[in-house]
């Protein structure tokens, strides 16, 4: 069994919206409930994809705005983003138009977009819409996600990575996006298919 294929995924976002245990959680099959580092080691994992092994390599990155320049040089041959916002911090998904796209678009021209709203299991807590409320806001709509998965030519997924809901999902559209075809002028879009194991 060899292994043909080598996809680099990308994870990007504001800072505290959930990337490290997104990743922590997806390559452990738990959530972390000791120190989570600030960045994530790289890691690597082969997923079976239509029975044939491919290899992923997962990068994780700062998002704070000290660190963009450092940021940058993970993105060099990257295949796919996962551009993260949390559902229940509104400025991290004003961010996404505002900073993220701008800064993928000028150092990666092309390259695939899955957007993740992520902290999906704190949408109903009464305590983060108590906050919320108290600013005058609210958890971001799936709505409000699709509509601007759709303007950047991405896909739009939700996810918790406490409670693993939708966490699978985020990553098969990632390896699916950085499997279809290249072709010229074209986006990807999902088919809604299971994709992938990690083996």
């Amino acid at each position: 069994m060899s292994i043909e294929k080598t996809i680099k995924i990308v994870v990007v976002g504001d800072g505290a919206v959930g990337k490290t245990c997104m990743l922590m959680s997806y390559t452990t099959n738990r959530f972390p409930t000791d120190y989570v580092p600030t960045v994530f080691d790289n890691y690597t994992a082969t997923v079976m994809v239509d029975d044939e092994p491919v290899q992923i390599e997962l990068w994780d990155t700062a998002g704070q705005e000290d660190y963009q320049r450092l940021r940058a040089l993970s993105y060099f041959q990257t295949d796919v983003f996962i551009l993260c916002f949390s559902l229940v911090n509104p400025p991290s998904f004003e961010n996404v138009e505002s900073k993220w796209i701008p800064e993928l678009q000028r150092n990666s021209p092309g390259v695939p977009i899955i957007l993740a709203g992520t902290k999906l299991d704190l949408v109903n807590d009464p305590q983060e819409l108590s906050k919320l409320s108290k600013r005058g806001q609210s958890p971001i709509a799936v709505e409000m996600g699709k509509q601007l998965s759709s303007k950047i030519g991405g896909v739009y997924r939700e996810c918790s990575a406490f409670t693993q809901a939708g966490l699978k999902e985020v990553f098969d559209e990632a390896i699916r996006a950085a499997l279809a075809p290249k072709l010229s002028n074209s986006v990807y879009t999902s088919t809604n298919q299971a994709c992938c194991s990690i083996s």
